[in-house]
């Protein structure tokens, strides 16, 4: 018998943490899934896939899992792991083999000029233009705030080349965020349609999860409805 994927696992972005999945998680739970958020540090690939595949270990069946921008670099491989049933990218990395964050960002150039590394080989977002290129379609107050508890990337985790996309061989949907100032809107159109993604477009920063949190939990939804599973 077939039966739907009632697991949601859900992973941040860059410069971003779990916290702003609140209000996805909560449409969700209300729906009936059970869901984990990924706290994952951002300190390297490596790391970042060991976090993801915990929750997803975790989880006592078959799961739907959900990146936002350098989270979709991570569930692209992390989407291997035989619970996985279908990924989801929210605004983001939808990576082919050999590439990796930056070569996507290189290729065509996102609107923002505000990425900026430290002496340790983080990248962060600079606080004054994080509003403005980052979160533009949320209250100001959460924007800001966002913007002075960030979580830096490390320059690993950004240039890290993916070696096996499970969208290749994973029913798989995408969000476009439309007015997005740190992925190229024409980037995400471009990963979505050769995943052969669901796909919805949305008028929103790069943010999308948080400023249309009832889009995200449909698609997903749709997602996890339509990957049925034998058991």
């Amino acid at each position: 018998m077939t039966q739907h994927i009632k697991n949601v696992v859900l992973v941040h972005g860059a410069f971003a943490d779990g916290s702003g999945w609140e209000a996805v998680a909560t449409i969700l739970m209300k729906d009936g899934y059970k869901v984990s958020v990924v706290q994952h540090p951002e300190t390297s690939y490596v790391d970042d896939q060991k976090y993801t595949k915990a929750a997803i270990d975790a989880m006592d069946g078959p799961v739907v899992l959900v990146g936002h921008s350098y989270g979709g670099s991570v569930i692209t491989e992390a989407g291997n792991h035989p619970k996985v049933a279908a990924l989801v990218y929210i605004a983001a990395f939808a990576l082919d083999e050999g590439e990796s964050c930056a070569s996507i960002e290189q290729a065509l150039p996102q609107a923002s000029k505000a990425f900026t590394a430290d002496a340790n080989g983080n990248w962060w977002v600079e606080p004054e233009h994080f509003v403005a290129d980052f979160a533009a379609d949320i209250p100001k107050e959460k924007a800001a705030f966002m913007a002075i508890s960030q979580v830096p990337i490390s320059t690993d985790a950004f240039t890290h080349k993916v070696t096996s996309p499970a969208w290749k061989h994973k029913p798989t949907g995408y969000m476009v965020a439309s007015a997005d100032r740190s992925i190229n809107p024409e980037q995400e159109r471009m990963m979505a349609k050769r995943a052969k993604a669901k796909t919805v477009e949305v008028n929103s920063s790069h943010v999308a999860y948080m400023s249309h949190p009832k889009e995200a939990a449909k698609l997903i939804e749709e997602l996890a409805a339509s990957a049925y599973v034998n058991s």
